[in-house]
């Protein structure tokens, strides 16, 4: 997955906001919250960061391409980065980036998440 492929697909899940910070990375919120993180690994290689359940971050943990997430899973949270992203992946981040979209979302407010029109039901 390109950067234009990562920044198109996030933008098209709901209520998202993106913004270019942390040493040009390009990230990605839900009600002022980060759900994704794209930038540029070593090698110059696209790299993506996102959160997960508990058994998803065990599970990919474990695969080859994943690891997890620097600054965030030093500190105890459940994120995860892609560190390979080849074309076969491509099917598999999406979802990644759409489970990151809705766990994130699950932590906001009910007000807030009525505000932004998110159907978590």
């Amino acid at each position: 997955m390109t950067h234009d492929e990562f920044n198109h697909f996030c933008g098209s899940l709901p209520a998202t906001t993106y913004v270019m910070q942390w040493n040009h990375s390009h990230v990605w919120k839900v009600g002022g919250k980060v759900f994704a993180i794209g930038n540029l690994g070593k090698s110059n290689q696209a790299t993506y960061t996102f959160k997960v359940s508990e058994q998803n971050f065990v599970f990919l943990t474990e695969h080859s391409g994943y690891q997890p997430a620097p600054y965030f899973a030093s500190r105890g949270m459940k994120w995860i980065q892609q560190i390979d992203s080849t074309k076969d992946t491509f099917e598999a981040l999406t979802y990644y980036l759409t489970q990151s979209h809705h766990i994130v979302s699950l932590g906001l407010t009910k007000i807030k998440q009525k505000q932004l029109g998110l159907d978590l039901g």
